[in-house]
């Protein structure tokens, strides 16, 4: 059936290694569209070949919406998503959702350039998350990264609340000495943040010597915060890749 052969240009076969050449038309115009829109950012560029870029990103709007609405149609050569609701439970899944999200952005690219434009047009670069289908090696980080979801959360939370004390104790004991970088416990957020993450811009510095001691602890206990979650997630993709290499030793 011609269903059949377009699901499996657009999906690949199970049994088949490698991608379709449907599919590495589609990573190429990708990659392209995401470098046109990197590119559509610079004033110089725009201003040599602002309609070719116009009319490549018109391009990609055509081809990947023809693309999607073909997705949506051959899905249905697939019994899970048989039927109408076969395929609107298709429409709502990560991926449909993904390849949509990357599209809509395009419809952005010209106009005005608004804040709020801007915005949704960076939206664009989602494209590369489309990527994510076509690669193992994607798939199995993703997959690590939501199995551990619930200890990337904790991680998450507790750096929040180590931010949140440190914010409060410098600001405490140097908002009077030190208004401008300490006056208010948003601007000591900042602090925290850039010396939990070991990223230390030096735009502000404590000046009193409880603060100093404060910021010694909180910079020590940064260390701790970034490598927890640096551990969590390394455990998760070798335990992802073991996964794989011992599913593709079992087929053997």
């Amino acid at each position: 059936m011609r269903r059949d052969r377009v699901y499996a240009a657009l999906f690949g076969r199970g049994d088949a290694k490698g991608l379709t050449i449907t599919q590495v038309v589609s990573v190429v115009l990708i990659l392209i569209s995401v470098g046109v829109a990197i590119l559509g950012t610079e004033p110089v560029v725009v201003a040599a070949a602002g309609p070719l870029l116009r009319n490549l990103e018109i391009g990609f709007v055509a081809a990947f919406t023809t693309e999607y609405l073909m997705r949506l149609w051959a899905v249905g050569a697939n019994p899970v998503y048989s039927g109408f609701w076969g395929r609107l439970r298709y429409a709502v899944s990560f991926y449909a959702l993904i390849d949509l999200l990357a599209i809509l952005p395009f419809l952005f690219g010209l106009g005005a350039q608004s804040l709020l434009v801007r915005l949704l047009r960076l939206f664009r670069l989602l494209a590369l998350s489309r990527l994510i289908r076509y690669s193992q090696a994607m798939r199995v980080v993703l997959g690590a990264v939501i199995e551990r979801r619930y200890e990337l959360t904790f991680s998450m939370a507790l750096s929040g609340c180590v931010i949140l004390l440190s914010s409060g104790v410098l600001y405490s004991v140097e908002a009077e000495s030190n208004p401008e970088a300490f006056g208010s416990i948003p601007r000591a957020i900042w602090w925290a943040v850039t010396t939990l993450t070991t990223v230390g811009y030096g735009d502000a510095v404590p000046i009193t010597v409880p603060g100093k001691f404060f910021a010694a602890i909180t910079a020590i206990a940064g260390i701790g915060l970034i490598a927890m979650p640096t551990g969590i997630l390394a455990a998760a993709f070798s335990q992802g890749f073991r996964d794989v290499r011992n599913t593709e030793a079992s087929r053997k």
